[in-house]
């Protein structure tokens, strides 16, 4: 098929989703002198199923591209407050010289519009109301040359970045499918006017019943400061009940076992139950492929330790940016080729091992028992969670203490993702 010529302005890159992922890839490349296009399919303000909650990981990527979070509207966090097995306990962030020591609360309703407006005041073109339905490819090489939209106009660009999220048009439209091998969770959240809304603490429950059977997963209770506290349960698809579960008459019923002066009832429900999926794991593979990069969720970049995916978008997309550039900098296409072709290796080098451990985890809490027992002896030992926090949200110095030590050394014997 001939394509027709673009209608808009081209750039060196076309971006293709204004979440973090989309944004902060798209922030990067400006910041190394590219002419970017951000293309947005809604408009914002808009909603997006999360928890709302940022570990210091996610912190620091927003203090690395400038983002100010001192400015209203952003709510501190000392840490976690573990509930579970019949103890309930405060951890703080661990102090490390690669993170921050706070995390942060601010709802997806204006967090993306703030990282995205970031990156358009570094020089990207944000477009807004554009849905991108397919790739268009070179009709000789099959790579990927612009895209398509769903009023029928093209954007040509020299590479594409898919940031479009789980069920991402362009991967698929290229023929990349999620793998089976990998785990996938679910969220569901709603939000509460609550006393709870003010916490200095971001809330985790490990202990999620479905009548006698414990499942694989947590509850949340992530005040947000404004009144309201976002509440939510994250489930993992490794236990035989998942596919039966309706996870909104779970989280309501969770949710009516709260104490009384939590008023999380249905009168004071300010948000319906929305649910979201969290590919985890890099379950859609490879990350590059004929001229398309994969970030984020749409390759599947959510850790299946905790479920955190904001802090690993903004990741994948500063690495991905970092490639592109040096890419576009080759005098051949060749060795435009051969750069690109590094960035699914780069990235099992940063994560594979780790969402290896992460794979054995999710695969081991899904049994009879182990979650269980997990809650009931692990729980009592302070120095057992502050290591497992660490473990769970990533969180090391390349040279720190012996927990340290021994978690970057697991993820560095674990075969890659």
């Amino acid at each position: 098929m001939t394509v027709p010529p673009a209608t808009q302005a081209d750039a060196d890159v076309i971006v293709v989703g204004a979440g973090p992922a989309g944004s902060a890839t798209a922030f990067y490349l400006a910041q190394a002198g590219l002419d970017v296009l951000l293309l947005e399919k809604t408009r914002f303000p808009r909603e997006k199923v999360c928890g709302d909650g940022l570990t210091p990981r996610a912190v620091k990527q927003l203090l690395n591209m400038g983002v100010d979070v001192d400015a209203p509207g952003w709510i501190r966090n000392k840490g976690l407050r573990v509930v579970g097995g019949g103890h309930r306990f405060e951890l703080d962030w661990p102090q490390l010289e690669r993170f921050p020591d706070f995390g942060l609360v601010r709802t997806r309703q204006d967090f993306d519009e703030i990282v995205a407006a970031n990156a358009v005041k570094n020089g990207v073109r944000l477009m807004e109301g554009v849905t991108v339905t397919e790739p268009v490819l070179d009709d000789r090489s099959g790579h990927i040359v612009g895209v398509r939209t769903k009023d029928g106009r093209v954007f040509r660009s020299r590479v594409v970045v898919a940031a479009d999220g789980n069920s991402t048009r362009l991967a698929l439209g290229m023929g990349l499918h999620k793998r089976d091998d990998r785990p996938m969770g679910v969220a569901v959240r709603t939000y509460f006017q609550s006393p709870r809304h003010d916490d200095d603490y971001l809330e985790i429950w490990l202990e999620l019943w479905d009548g006698d059977t414990l499942l694989p997963g947590y509850g949340w209770i992530f005040g947000v400061g404004d009144g309201t506290a976002n509440v939510g349960l994250g489930l993992l698809n490794t236990s035989a009940q998942f596919k039966n579960l309706d996870y909104r008459d779970l989280l309501r019923r969770w949710c009516k076992a709260m104490p009384a002066d939590w008023e999380f009832t249905e009168e004071n429900m300010t948000a319906p139950i929305r649910g979201a999926a969290l590919p985890m794991a890099f379950n859609r593979q490879p990350h590059y492929t004929r001229g398309l990069v994969l970030v984020g969720d749409s390759g599947g970049s959510i850790n299946p330790f905790n479920g955190e995916g904001i802090a690993y978008a903004m990741e994948t997309g500063e690495i991905a940016a970092e490639v592109i550039a040096k890419s576009l900098k080759g005098t051949t296409p060749a060795q435009q080729e051969r750069t690109l072709r590094t960035y699914p290796r780069t990235l099992k080098d940063a994560y594979g091992g780790y969402f290896t451990l992460g794979r054995w985890f999710v695969e081991a809490i899904g049994k009879p028992g182990v979650m269980s027992f997990g809650t009931r002896h692990g729980l009592p030992h302070p120095r057992l969670m502050r290591f497992a926090i660490k473990l769970l949200g990533n969180l090391t110095d390349r040279r720190g203490d012996a927990s340290d030590l021994i978690i970057n050394a697991l993820s560095k014997v674990a075969p890659p993702a």
